[in-house]
């Protein structure tokens, strides 16, 4: 979700001046772009007889404008924190602004760190992942990336044996695979941090945040109407958050890690969490940026997904759909990142198996952002989402794995007859 070519409008002012207007010098930061499909991986969770099947994919999008530019998505998939077997840690990391790639890389480095060095993880897992996601914004303010106006939401799922901790800063979400009968239904683990949501926008304007659409900004329609509807209807022009009497940041989420500039108006780095307590029932978990989920409702990635054995072919199709969407409905794509985990033990075969009595019906395919609410039918033992007390909104908003090289996907350029390659690396 956000403005043309990015999650927040950089159109606006520079991340490379500060508050001052010096111009704040910058080191250059090292970090390894993957554009490529991860291999297959079988991981064992022992303490429950199960095992998790997994594989994940980064899809640089297509920017017309600015070809050159690289994917400022990124993912970790990390077995076995602390030496634990049964401990493993999924996430995606989208990154938005001038230096969003760089933002998005060093997250995913440093929260992974933060939870694999913490003392308190198997006995608060919440604690930990509060006290990762601190830490982590805050050494990324006093790191050598200008976050001013560049950042990085992040979608993680912690397995704890039977148990998922989901952790969540931004819009990007993850989606579990629940049997009911001969069907797959899908189940949000996350919900989306943005001004669409009233208790969000709420706390924002509690900070100081002015909450407009780009056309409201620029006149063409009543800033005083603060109803927006929904993001199925005004996604193209969603509601955003500026500094009074200014242009910018422009955000289109409430939450990220990073973004300093944006963090005095109310985005903070302060994770939901949703905690769930797997049942033979569940089938998959799918954890994705919003590439995927601009034009894939949740119900249709879980029917995707639950089609195919394996779950690269399954990471393929989700991103070449969300990419062919994009492309009849805009003239640019966003970068797609997708990590699919096919729960398998004793009672579960998992997504796809011919024994998982699963019918894989035909998906409607609706170039709407939007999900499905399962929670009805959902045999999820949750206890959440957990949200941090923000009974003084203006206090809060002063705190603020090896990958395998394979073929990247081919996708058409709109503009052109021939393919654009991606680099792999």
């Amino acid at each position: 979700m956000g403005c043309v070519h990015g999650k927040c409008c950089t159109r606006y002012p520079s991340s490379s001046d500060d508050d001052s207007g010096h111009h704040r010098e910058m080191k250059p930061y090292q970090c390894r772009h993957i554009l490529t499909q991860r291999s297959l991986e079988l991981v064992p969770v022992p303490s429950h007889n199960l095992s998790l099947q997994c594989s994940a994919l980064t899809q640089h999008g297509y920017y017309p404008d600015t070809i050159e530019r690289e994917n400022q998505d990124s993912f970790c998939i990390k077995t076995q924190i602390q030496g634990n077997p049964n401990v493993h840690f999924f996430g995606v990391f989208d990154g938005h602004g001038q230096y969003g790639a760089q933002c998005s890389n060093f997250v995913k480095d440093r929260l992974v760190e933060m939870l694999s060095s913490d003392p308190t993880l198997l006995d608060d897992p919440l604690k930990a992942y509060n006290s990762a996601f601190f830490a982590t914004n805050f050494e990324l303010h006093n790191s050598e990336i200008d976050d001013t106006m560049s950042g990085t939401t992040a979608i993680t799922v912690l397995v704890v044996g039977d148990t998922l901790y989901v952790a969540n800063v931004g819009d990007s979400r993850a989606v579990i695979a629940i049997k009911d009968g001969d069907r797959a239904l899908a189940e949000d683990l996350s919900e989306d941090q943005t001004p669409f949501r009233k208790d969000e926008c709420e706390r924002v304007k509690l900070c100081g945040a002015r909450v407009l659409s780009i056309d409201q900004v620029e006149g063409l329609k009543d800033p005083n109407n603060q109803n927006w509807g929904d993001e199925e209807s005004q996604g193209g022009d969603p509601p955003r958050l500026w500094v009074p009497n200014e242009m910018y940041p422009g955000t289109a989420f409430t939450r990220s890690v990073g973004d300093s500039t944006a963090e005095t108006i109310g985005v903070i780095a302060v994770p939901e969490i949703k905690v769930v307590r797997l049942t033979p029932n569940h089938l998959f978990f799918v954890v994705a940026s919003d590439g995927v989920f601009e034009f894939l409702p949740s119900q249709t990635v879980v029917n995707m997904a639950a089609a195919y054995t394996d779950p690269k072919d399954a990471c393929a199709a989700i991103a070449g759909e969300s990419y062919k969407l994009r492309l009849e409905n805009e003239n640019w794509t966003d970068d797609i990142t997708i990590i699919v985990v096919q729960i398998k033990g004793s009672s579960n075969s998992g997504a796809g198996d011919t024994d998982s009595g699963v019918d894989c019906r035909p998906m409607v395919m609706r170039p709407v952002k939007g999900s499905l609410n399962m929670r009805s039918i959902s045999q999820s033992e949750t206890y959440g989402p957990i949200r941090s007390d923000f009974s003084d909104a203006r206090q809060s908003c002063q705190h603020s794995a090896s990958m395998n090289r394979s073929a990247a996907i081919i996708v058409p350029s709109p503009m052109q007859q021939r393919a654009l390659q991606l680099d792999v690396g």
